[in-house]
C-alpha cells in the first residue's frame, strides 16, 4: 500500500396501602464482593466541542457508536484559531516505520505503532487523536517495517467512507518505497531519511500554504494539544522548538537530554547521553516554567518526541545543512543549533515513552488504576480507534456496556448499559439499567457531592433490585430500591419514579436523594 487517503469532513398514587418513600438506611443481600472491577472502555459521545451539523455526506464513530438511533454521526472538528498560528497552515508527520526492536516479540509481525494499547486502542491512535483534536488536519504517517497491520488499521479508522471523518484535511500513509538513483534504492535509513525521501510532499501545490510542520514519535502515551506548541513556537519567531519533558536524575541518562540558556533557546542537545555526561546537562528548569521546588526536583529537561519546524527550515536543514544526516534527534536537529533559533517548550502533563517491554507493561496496567495519570475519558479530546462494532461484554450472568466505571461493587442477573457509574457496595439484582449520555468528571462528582447534590449513577451502599433505571438517572448513597411491599402499579413522578407490574422504573434525569427507600 503506498498511500491511504482520508478526507478529514466534519457532516400517583399508591395502589397498596402502607408502601411509600422513607428515609431510613438499611441493608440486604449479604456482603459486599470487594475487589476493584474497573470496566472501560471509550464511548463516542461528543462534548461541547463537537456539534452535529451538516455537511458533505460522511460518518464518524470513535470505539463504539453511543446510541442505537445515533450510530452515525457528523462532528466538527474543534479547531484552534489563533492570530499566532493557525492550524490550516499546519502539518504533521507521525513517524510509524521504526523496528521496534525493544518491543519485540510484539513487533515480530507488525510496526510498532500498531501495538495494542489500553485493550481497544493502537499505539498510533494516540497522536493521530492529538491532532484530530488540535485541529491539524493534514497528517502524513511514515511506514516502513512490518507495517501490514498499521497500514490497514489507518485505513479502517481514518477514511472517507467509514471511518473518523474530518473538515477539509487528509490522512495520508506514507510508505517506505524506491526510488530512481542510489540513494532510492535503499530503504529509509533513519527518521530524518525518510522526511527527506518525501519532501517533495511539502513542494507540492497543494501544500503551497503550509508554514509550520511538526513531526511526532508514533510510540508513545500523552494527551498533547498540538497547537498550544505551534503558537509557543509562532511567538517565539522560532525556527525550530522541541518539546520536552522535565526529568530527574535518576531517569535522565535513559533519555536524550537538552540544555538551554536564560531564554529557553536549546543550546545543546545529546541524542543518547552516556552517564559522565549526565551532570553536565543540568538546567535551571524554573526558566521554562517550574516552581523552584520543581526545578530541585527536575533539573533536566528531555525531547519528548514531538517537534515543530518551519518549513522552509526543515527543508534547508535536510537538504542543505546535513544532506546525509539520518537520524532527526541525533544529526539534525543538533546540526541546527549554530545557525537557527531553536526553542524548548516545556510539557508538563502525563508523557511515557513506549520504547520497551518493561514501559509498554507499565504503561497499560497503569490505566487499571482508580485515577490512572493517563486518563482516557475525556468528551471533549477523545481517543479515537476503528470502530469495531462489537456487543458489550458479558460477564457470568449480567451484560455490562462500554464506558462503564465499576468500583468493588456487585452485580446479578443485571444490565448495565452505556457510561454507567457503581461506586462502591453498590448492588444491582434483576436490574436494567440504561446508562448515561455524558461522563462526568472526577473533580466535577466531588463538587457534587461537597454542595450535597447527587451525580450521575448509582451511589455508594445503594441496592437495587427488580427494577429498570432510564438514562441519566442520579441514585444517591445508602439508598434502598426493592418494592419490598410488593406493589403492583404507582405513579410518583415528583419523585422520579413510577411502578408498572411491580417494576419499579427510574424515569430518566430522575434524582433519587440519598438513603431514599422505595
Amino acid at each position: 500500500m503506498d498511500a491511504t487517503i482520508a478526507t478529514l469532513n466534519a457532516s400517583g398514587n399508591l395502589a397498596t396501602k402502607g408502601f411509600g418513600t422513607k428515609n431510613r438506611s438499611s441493608g440486604f443481600w449479604g456482603e459486599n464482593t470487594r475487589g476493584s472491577l474497573n470496566v472501560r472502555f471509550f464511548s463516542t459521545q461528543p462534548g461541547k466541542s463537537f456539534k452535529a451539523r451538516s455537511f458533505k455526506p460522511g460518518n464518524a464513530y470513535a470505539v463504539y457508536t453511543p446510541d442505537l438511533n445515533k450510530d452515525s454521526r457528523v462532528l466538527q472538528i474543534p479547531i484552534t484559531q489563533s492570530p499566532k498560528a493557525n492550524p490550516e497552515n499546519v502539518a504533521a508527520i507521525i513517524l510509524g516505520g521504526g523496528a521496534g526492536t525493544r518491543l519485540f516479540p510484539l513487533t515480530s509481525i507488525r510496526a510498532k505503532p500498531a501495538v495494542t494499547i489500553g485493550g481497544c486502542y493502537r499505539l498510533i491512535d494516540i497522536p493521530m487523536s492529538n491532532c484530530i483534536n488540535s485541529g491539524i488536519r493534514k497528517v502524513y504517517v511514515l511506514t516502513q517495517f512490518n507495517s501490514f497491520s498499521l497500514n490497514g488499521h489507518l485505513s479502517r479508522t481514518y477514511n472517507f467512507e467509514n471511518g473518523v471523518n474530518f473538515g477539509g484535511g487528509f490522512v495520508e500513509v506514507l510508505a517506505a518505497t524506491q526510488t530512481p538513483g542510489e540513494s532510492g534504492s535503499k530503504w529509509f535509513q533513519g527518521t530524518a531519511d525518510a522526511v527527506r525521501r518525501f519532501i517533495w510532499v511539502f513542494e507540492d501545490a497543494k501544500n503551497k500554504n503550509i508554514e509550520q510542520i511538526i513531526i511526532i514519535s508514533g510510540d508513545h502515551l500523552c494527551r498533547m494539544d498540538y497547537m498550544k506548541l505551534v503558537e509557543k513556537h509562532v511567538g517565539n519567531n522560532a525556527d525550530v522548538t522541541v518539546s520536552c519533558v522535565p526529568m530527574d536524575e535518576r531517569r535522565a541518562s535513559e533519555y536524550g537530554l537538552m540544555k538551554i540558556d536564560r531564554k529557553g533557546r536549546i543550546t545543546q542537545f545529546l541524542e543518547n547521553p552516556n552517564e559522565s555526561d549526565v551532570n553536565a546537562m543540568r538546567v535551571d528548569t524554573s526558566i521554562l516554567g517550574l516552581s523552584a521546588e520543581e526545578a530541585e526536583k527536575y533539573p533536566f529537561i528531555s525531547p519528548m518526541g514531538v517537534s515543530v519546524f518551519r518549513t522552509e527550515t526543515l527543508l534547508k536543514l535536510l537538504r542543505l545543512t546535513c544532506p546525509s544526516g539520518n537520524d532527526l534527534g541525533s544529526e539534525i536537529i543538533p546540526s541546527s543549533l549554530r545557525d537557527h533559533k531553536v526553542q524548548a517548550y516545556m510539557f508538563r502533563d502525563y508523557w511515557k515513552d513506549i520504547g520497551t517491554i518493561k514501559s509498554f507493561y507499565e504503561a497499560n496496567l497503569e490505566l487499571t488504576e482508580q485515577s490512572p495519570k493517563f486518563e482516557l475519558y475525556d468528551q471533549e479530546a477523545p481517543f479515537y480507534t476503528s470502530p469495531r462494532f462489537l456487543p458489550p461484554t458479558k460477564i457470568v450472568d449480567s451484560v455490562i456496556s462500554h464506558g462503564c466505571f465499576l468500583s468493588e461493587c456487585r452485580i446479578q442477573h443485571s444490565v448495565v448499559g452505556v457510561r454507567s457509574r457503581l461506586e462502591a457496595g453498590s448492588e444491582l439484582l434483576d436490574t436494567m439499567m440504561m446508562g448515561a449520555d455524558l461522563y462526568q468528571t472526577d473533580s466535577e462528582i466531588a463538587t457534587l457531592l461537597a454542595e450535597g447534590k447527587v451525580p450521575i449513577g448509582v451511589g455508594e451502599n445503594t441496592k437495587i433490585r427488580n427494577c429498570i433505571i432510564d438514562k441519566n438517572a442520579k441514585i444517591g448513597r445508602n439508598v434502598i430500591i426493592a418494592n419490598a411491599d410488593g406493589v403492583q402499579e404507582a405513579d410518583r413522578p415528583k419523585e422520579g419514579f413510577y411502578i408498572r407490574s411491580g417494576i419499579v422504573v427510574i424515569v430518566k434525569n430522575a434524582t433519587i436523594e440519598d438513603g431514599t427507600v422505595i
